[in-house]
């Protein structure tokens, strides 16, 4: 998912950078317009796919600590049984 969404924030870049080119921009001015228009449309064209991302990630993270807490109690238990 994280890939997919990396390549079409690229995607809108480029577009963007070769939209303003053809308009007649040409100095460093070209990239950082391109930037900041581009992180614009990328905030509202791929609000979807950053929320399916973050969800993604949260999921994970909660996995990965159910894990660890499981761990743990287990570790617990081995120690009350050894007393």
């Amino acid at each position: 998912m994280m890939i997919r969404y990396t390549i079409w924030r690229l995607l809108i870049f480029v577009v963007v950078l070769l939209v303003l080119f053809a308009v007649g921009f040409r100095s460093w001015a070209l990239l950082i317009l391109s930037a900041l228009i581009s992180l614009v449309v990328s905030f509202f064209a791929l609000s979807g796919a950053r929320e399916q991302f973050a969800e993604q990630v949260d999921r994970k993270v909660s996995e990965r600590r159910a894990r660890v807490e499981a761990f743990r109690n287990a570790d617990d238990d081995d120690l009350d049984e050894d007393e």
